[in-house]
């Protein structure tokens, strides 16, 4: 490889007049003044020309800035394509007393519609807040409706949820946690990362409820709410009960549900709600807790954890229907 740099002068011509200011590179004599006033008078130009041998002759441009800077000229005056800085200045746009400001790729905007609505309760057909498009999916409204009629029916109440502290795991809209406080339930704990989504969605539902005063807002992922349940929630962290919504495709079920059952948050008493998709494997128990029921729904399913005694009563329940 052979990189080498020709500056060919124009013929040398008398000096410039004393009207025009000059300033001279020490390594080249005889470059072109800085500032000319003349007009009439030519003064010396230089042509530059790259001699570069390689196999597909093509010249790469840091090359040739390198190059041009060892010879003391500035590379953006002679290549067509400016240097990344330079391109970075041209995005620079001037505001107030010559204040430089550099302008930023505008993020998408994120929108929300009302297309989600309690379900029963205080609140029911109450309008809740959800983001357009597919970033936070929130529970069908024929899954949560089924979820709610299996928990009332198997705490012994089928118009209301035993009362208790419910714990809303990738809470997203908080649909699930807003319609346990108006089935009944005393408190709701919400668990959700995504601030826009909190500040936006979640928090503007649970004002328009009036169920702010009965919530706790968890701005953390799940997997290290669970891990420091105990210091985050004190003595009294066991909850009646726990829906369990994640992103299908950005958890492993498997390691989700073992951090779930180790967790403080479950007690002898505890029901959880876990909505996973198709093809997917669940125990048929969550540490003390056993399965009292899974339901499909087309390509989502359901299933409900709780202790034995609510099990034994589903089944006298269903013995009973037939």
């Amino acid at each position: 490889m052979a990189v080498s740099l020709s500056l060919i002068k124009s013929p040398p011509l008398s000096p410039p007049h004393s009207n025009c200011v000059s300033s001279f590179c020490p390594k080249f004599p005889h470059s072109l003044p800085s500032k000319c006033n003349c007009k009439t008078r030519r003064h010396p130009q230089f042509v530059i020309t790259f001699s570069y041998k390689s196999k597909n002759g093509v010249i790469a441009t840091d090359k040739k800035r390198e190059l041009l800077e060892s010879y003391g000229l500035n590379p953006d005056e002679f290549l067509s394509e400016p240097s990344p800085k330079i391109k970075r200045k041209k995005e620079r746009t001037k505001t107030g007393m010559g204040n430089e400001v550099l302008l930023e790729d505008p993020k998408p905007t994120r929108d929300t519609h009302k297309l989600l609505q309690v379900l029963g309760g205080t609140a029911r057909r109450k309008k809740l807040l959800s983001p357009k498009g597919m970033d936070v999916r929130p529970m069908m409204e024929v899954v949560k409706g089924a979820a709610f009629s299996i928990l009332q029916a198997a705490g012994g109440c089928p118009t209301s949820l035993r009362p208790g502290r419910w714990l809303d795991l990738y809470s997203g809209t908080g649909s699930v946690g807003i319609e346990a406080i108006s089935r009944g339930c005393s408190e709701a704990h919400f668990v959700e990362m995504d601030p826009w989504v909190i500040s936006d969605v979640l928090r503007p539902n649970l004002e328009s409820t009036g169920f702010l005063d009965a919530s706790v807002i968890h701005a953390v992922r799940v997997e290290n709410f669970l891990k420091r349940a105990e210091q985050l929630l004190g003595k009294n962290g066991e909850f009646d009960y726990i829906s369990v919504t994640p992103p299908y495709m950005l958890v492993d079920y498997a390691v989700l549900m073992n951090q779930v059952s180790n967790s403080s948050v479950i007690g002898e008493n505890t029901f959880i709600v876990v909505e996973y998709p198709l093809r997917t494997d669940m125990l048929d128990s969550c540490g003390c807790l056993v399965k009292i029921a899974d339901r499909r729904f087309g390509r989502t399913h359901l299933a409900i954890y709780g202790p034995k005694w609510a099990q034994k009563k589903r089944k006298s329940e269903t013995r009973g229907q037939l």
